[in-house]
């Protein structure tokens, strides 16, 4: 059993379903003796009081990350370097910062000089956790538990951080990884972003209202579990399109190679190949789902 974290005060930088959450399971855990939250509209602050995802929330962002031993960015990615430039005078020396977004190789680049200029660490990090809900009503204390959490340190990395950041993501219950930001972003562009960019793509075209009416009564399970992500924040999605289009636009190159060959197997009426490409596509999926059950806590 790992060693408990415990912050003095950790402050999370948008309180959404994963800011939300993690101060949720900061407080069940009681990783911190206090957990502040930083929110854009005065709303929130009295839904962060109502969900107890902080014990709490302020419009101020100074006041926010004072004294905070531990700040995370919890916020769409085009929205962190405005953010860590407006609470660098804030930042304590030492305080260590990282995030949670689902691109690396920009932020790091960008977010780990920055938070030098304040004698502060930057450390990367993606969770592996998420929903298509979103807002603070749709944190759960145990979004993390066993979900891989990336971390993506460089060769400046402050070697202290990153063990303290490590030990964070532990002590929320995540399982974790070390890859270069580059490396992340090519592995996420297939598994992560693809898969949104194809079910965004497929309720585009299946519910365009060109379409006959009875067109949506026939979309059942199938379609709407294949779809499910696409009612995620559109805000968030374009933020990640954009900070990865590179890799993004390969991995879609690739998968449209692919797209075209079951088109000529149809259209060559090929059965036996047909059947192939649906044996192994049947078979790697049961392999992964057996491999991610067989690590699932008991």
């Amino acid at each position: 059993m790992f060693r408990r974290v415990q912050w003095n005060k950790v402050t999370l930088v948008g309180v959404g379903l994963l800011g939300g959450s993690l101060g949720l399971a900061l407080k069940r855990r009681r990783l911190a003796r206090h957990v502040e939250g930083y929110v854009r509209r005065a709303a929130s602050i009295k839904e962060c009081q109502k969900f107890k995802a902080a014990d709490h929330a302020t419009q101020d962002l100074a006041l926010a990350v004072a004294d905070a031993d531990l700040v995370i960015l919890c916020t769409p990615l085009a929205q962190m370097r405005p953010l860590v430039r407006q609470m660098l005078p804030a930042l304590k020396r030492g305080a260590i910062v990282t995030d949670v977004g689902s691109v690396k190789a920009s932020v790091v680049k960008e977010l780990e000089a920055l938070v030098a200029k304040a004698g502060a660490h930057f450390i990367g990090s993606h969770p592996m956790a998420g929903g298509e809900k979103t807002g603070v009503s749709a944190a759960r204390a145990d979004l993390f538990e066993n979900a891989v959490c990336v971390v993506t340190p460089t060769p400046k990395s402050n070697r202290a951080a990153l063990r303290q950041v490590e030990r964070f993501w532990k002590a929320v219950g995540s399982r974790l990884l070390t890859l270069t930001p580059q490396a992340h972003d090519e592995l996420v562009s297939r598994s992560s972003h693809l898969p949104y960019l194809l079910a965004a793509t497929l309720a585009n075209y299946v519910l365009n209202l060109t379409h006959s009416k009875h067109q949506a009564t026939l979309c059942a399970t199938g379609f709407r579990d294949t779809t499910r992500i696409a009612s995620g924040s559109p805000e968030m999605w374009r933020d990640i399109a954009l900070a990865n289009r590179a890799a993004i636009r390969v991995a879609l190159d690739e998968f449209v190679r692919d797209l075209q060959r079951v088109q000529s197997l149809l259209r060559q009426n090929d059965a036996d190949e047909l059947m192939r490409w649906f044996d192994t596509a049947k078979q790697r999926r049961d392999e992964w789902c057996a491999q991610a059950s067989a690590t699932l806590p008991e």
